[in-house]
């Protein structure tokens, strides 16, 4: 079976010596930049013909340009060698261009095709994360301006990566915290963002204990806190409160007497008694002395009449 198929390549190559495989090269360009298509065949072109989609352009024949559209519009041009020109190029010029090469004497020389595809800058990329059983859940993704727009995501954490292409969006699941890193890019240009995330998880049974325990020793050490300092408060208040009464009964006892003593300016028979009526003295408790001793009494001796000699 073998022998059979390579018999029959080695006929197709004898009876068409001059057939070539048709290869296409991609071609990318920012938008409003210039691009040049030239041509792989060597040698010098006499008949260049590119065409858009099958449809032709323009024509370089015995150095002589020949538009088959609006120049304007095309905003293109074509050198002697067969290079053409595209000149502040739009996502409207991508497309499937073809340049065919003729001989003086009308022969194919060459065929080649490019894949023309204009883009445009690449958005922000996004990162978001969210945290759930200490796992983290990482999200790139970028904002497509049009529905056919695709980008190649790579998103890396540390020394693991993770890339697609042709997608507007990339996710990582991973149990380890640190920097991650986003970068979207296209063929033309390309943009990044890096964030750091950190992921504890569920907190565990002691540690919530814990935390809870300190809680409730901090409130109660600040009750008794409060306790305390409005205790001594109320004691200062009531010394102060005493020392003032203490204080201020001499004063009216003195103001009481010297407003009795003043004598009014027209005192009548009653307030003349008031007036001169004596304040009441506190009663002094006397202390009993004790009995003084009595003197010792002497036994008078009898006098005697003295006898006369």
């Amino acid at each position: 079976m073998n022998f059979r198929r390579i018999f029959l390549v080695k006929s197709l190559l004898l009876l068409f010596p001059s057939v070539k495989c048709s290869v296409t090269n991609w071609f990318y360009v920012a938008v409003n930049e210039s691009a040049l298509l030239s041509i792989a065949a060597a040698g010098s072109v006499y008949d260049a013909t590119w065409m858009k989609d099958r449809k032709r352009l323009l024509q370089i024949k015995d150095r002589k340009v020949k538009y088959y559209v609006n120049k304007e519009q095309c905003r293109c041009k074509i050198f002697l060698n067969g290079t053409l020109q595209i000149e502040q190029a739009v996502k409207e010029d991508s497309g499937n261009y073809t340049v065919t090469v003729n001989e003086q004497d009308g022969k194919r020389k060459a065929e080649e095709h490019t894949m023309f595809i204009v883009q445009g800058p690449v958005p922000q990329p996004i990162l978001s994360d969210e945290c759930m059983n200490k796992t983290i859940f990482v999200k790139c993704e970028v904002k497509q301006k049009t529905k056919d727009e695709t980008f190649i995501i790579e998103l890396t954490q540390d020394k693991s990566k993770k890339i697609q292409k042709n997608a507007s969006s990339l996710e990582l699941h991973t149990q380890h915290s640190g920097t991650f890193r986003c970068v979207v890019r296209n063929q033309v240009s390309e943009k990044m963002v890096e964030k750091v995330i950190k992921c504890s998880g569920q907190l565990d049974l002691y540690l919530i204990l814990s935390i809870a325990g300190g809680a409730v020793f901090f409130v109660i050490v600040m009750i008794l806190l409060i306790y305390c300092i409005r205790r001594k408060k109320a004691e200062r208040l009531e010394d102060d409160g005493e020392e003032h009464v203490t204080q201020s009964c001499p004063m009216d006892s003195e103001m009481m007497v010297r407003e009795v003593r003043q004598p009014p300016c027209n005192p009548t028979p009653r307030q003349q008694r008031v007036q001169w009526r004596p304040l009441p003295q506190p009663q002094v408790q006397q202390r009993a002395l004790p009995p003084r001793p009595r003197p010792r009494t002497q036994q008078r001796t009898p006098n005697h009449p003295r006898e006369r000699p």
